[in-house]
Parts: structure tokens; C-alpha cells; sequence
């Protein structure tokens, strides 16, 4: 369901995959999100997506505008998974709210896996 924003010229209408993008660009900028993860529900394997795929690790849900955010991610060896995703949902709440207009429902953070930074 889209996201609809009413003012006095006319209505706004925000597609689920363009928050979804602008979420993925600000996950993967935070410290310690190494990227998004796609799970193959056959074979049960993890895949780190490149930057073009951002939005096949997120899911957006808007009901009556208020949006919930699920995150597949995969976080660096060696960090916190707490304090990463602390900071995950406080940049992502504030400047997705900020972006849309919207209020942040939740954000859930799936952790897939772990990889080793170079």
C-alpha cells in the first residue's frame, strides 16, 4: 500500500520501494553494516546483495501511514550487533520521518550473517 500525504494543493503518494531505497542507502552507511542480505528460502543460504540490489533485503509496510521496515542485513565481525543496530534504527527513523513525512511504526532488524572487514 502506498503512503498518501494530504495538503492544501492536492495529495502526495509514496511507493513502498522508494522508501525502501532510501533506507538501504542509510543502512548501508552506518558503522558496521557491511550490506543487505537475500535468504533462499530453498536452500537455506545467505547472500550479501550489492548496492544495486539494496531493496531486496528490506520490506516496507504502510497502513495508514505509519511504516514498518523489516532489515535482512549482514554486520562486520567483531562489532557490537547491539549498538549496530541501535544506531541502524536511530538514523533510519529519524531521516526516513523526516524524508516521508511519516511516522516509524518499527523496524525490525534480521541479522543473516557475519563477514570479515579487509
Amino acid at each position: 500500500m502506498k503512503g498518501r500525504i494530504s495538503n492544501k494543493m492536492g495529495e502526495i503518494q509514496i511507493s513502498p520501494d522508494v522508501i525502501a531505497l532510501y533506507a538501504g542507502t542509510i543502512a548501508v552507511e552506518c558503522f558496521g553494516i557491511v550490506g543487505m542480505a537475500a535468504v533462499s528460502m530453498k536452500d537455506g543460504l545467505v547472500k550479501l546483495l550489492k548496492r544495486e540490489s539494496l531493496t531486496h533485503g528490506i520490506t516496507v509496510d504502510i497502513r495508514e501511514n505509519r511504516i514498518s521496515i523489516d532489515f535482512h542485513v549482514i554486520v562486520s565481525y567483531g562489532v557490537s550487533i547491539s549498538a549496530v543496530s541501535d544506531n541502524l534504527i536511530e538514523s533510519v527513523k529519524y531521516r526516513v520521518e523526516e524524508f516521508t513525512g511519516m511516522e516509524i511504526e518499527k523496524i525490525n532488524i534480521f541479522v543473516e550473517g557475519v563477514r570479515v572487514i579487509d
